[in-house]
């Protein structure tokens, strides 16, 4: 193929196969090829510690795959080219590295392990801090949210933007996802508010003299700054900048209602924390939002 596919993993349950015609949809809107992955739980007797030649399974003879394929047969007409693989392993560890040969990678918010009321399952959970390549996670329908959504007719993407450590993948992923749904774009940038008081002394608190709608226009200016590349290299697509008060991870909840997408960034490796973090934010999004949720990586560091 080449074209890197949309990856959908599916174990069967009901919200991998929604997850599942998610990323129909989204092959469909990229021309790619949609490769449909079960990853089955290793036996006891098929462990690493256990000397076995363990022959791959057979994707034909697998009936979760089979599940997909009867989803994916009711849609034939126009619909991306399938593939169908399965593999054994540990799905916690096996999903994220599919992302090395994916343009995307869609997952259900939760599969059929683990405890019922928890709202991501560790796989999502692993594939979405892990994988390579941007992961989408769509949560289960009716989740409620807090807050009011912009009006406007019409498809919306959400993205969140922090003005002073923007990342630019993050940015030009939700400016293409808007541009394949023909959607408005709305940039969520969060300042905080209200600002700390100073402790002066024992007892003594002095609150900042901070006006906050300069501060909401200076996010604002800053924010137009950074998009207005990404305007440049997509004038068809209407970005909204809104500066808002509070924090950025109840803002972009709040902003899912009735959104198709929102899409949020990963933290970046540190130096002092070289291993991969999900970010409070991404984190805190997965778990509440009520639209499909995109994990962008970060863009590679300039040499």
């Amino acid at each position: 193929m080449s074209t890197l596919p949309v990856v959908a993993a599916t174990d069967g349950s009901d919200d991998s196969l929604r997850a599942l015609d998610w990323a129909r949809d989204a092959a469909r809107r990229r021309d790619a090829p949609l490769r449909v992955v079960h990853v089955r739980q290793y036996a006891a007797w098929a462990q690493a510690e256990v000397m076995a030649v363990v022959p791959p399974p057979d994707p034909d003879d697998d009936p979760v795959l089979d599940a997909a394929r009867a989803r994916l047969r009711e849609e034939q007409d126009g619909g991306p080219a399938v593939e169908y693989v399965g593999a054994d392993g540990v799905p916690a560890a096996a999903l994220p590295e599919l992302g090395a040969e994916a343009q995307l990678l869609v997952l259900g918010s939760r599969g059929r392990g683990g405890f019922t009321s928890l709202l991501l399952g560790s796989s999502s959970l692993a594939a979405a801090r892990d994988a390579e390549c941007p992961v989408v996670v769509v949560p289960r329908p009716g989740r409620e949210v807090h807050g009011t959504a912009p009006a406007g007719p019409g498809p919306r993407v959400v993205v969140g933007l922090h003005v002073d450590s923007p990342d630019e993948a993050t940015l030009a992923f939700a400016f293409a996802e808007a541009a394949l749904r023909d959607a408005r774009l709305q940039v969520v940038a969060a300042y905080p508010w209200p600002v700390q008081s100073w402790m002066t002394a024992p007892g003594q608190a002095v609150a900042p003299v901070i006006d906050e709608v300069a501060v909401a226009s200076e996010t604002r200016v800053l924010a137009d700054g950074l998009l207005a590349p990404h305007r440049g290299r997509h004038p068809g697509v209407r970005a909204e900048t809104h500066a808002v008060p509070g924090d950025a991870a109840g803002n972009l909840v709040a902003a899912s209602a009735d959104a198709d997408l929102v899409v949020v960034g990963r933290h970046r490796r540190r130096l002092l924390a070289p291993a991969r973090m999900m970010g409070s934010v991404a984190h805190a999004v997965l778990l509440h939002a009520a639209a499909p949720v995109a994990v962008v990586p970060p863009a590679p560091p300039e040499e």
